[in-house]
């Protein structure tokens, strides 16, 4: 009775895609915070050359 019960266990798979997405958001949030500043300073760079540029298409 165990043992069918372990192998029915075994081949439910119905939660392990969800499982595998809260995984990775988690991953993905900890990057976040490890590397905030570097991605702030990234945009900011970014944004400012955009703004520059757009400026010069303008102007």
């Amino acid at each position: 009775m165990g043992k069918r019960i372990l192998d029915i266990l075994r081949k439910d798979n119905r939660g392990m895609g969800t499982v595998e997405m809260i995984l990775i958001i988690v991953v993905l949030i900890g990057l976040v915070l490890i590397f905030k500043t570097q991605i702030q300073e990234l945009a900011g760079t970014i944004f400012e050359k955009i703004s520059v540029d757009s400026s010069a298409i303008l102007a």
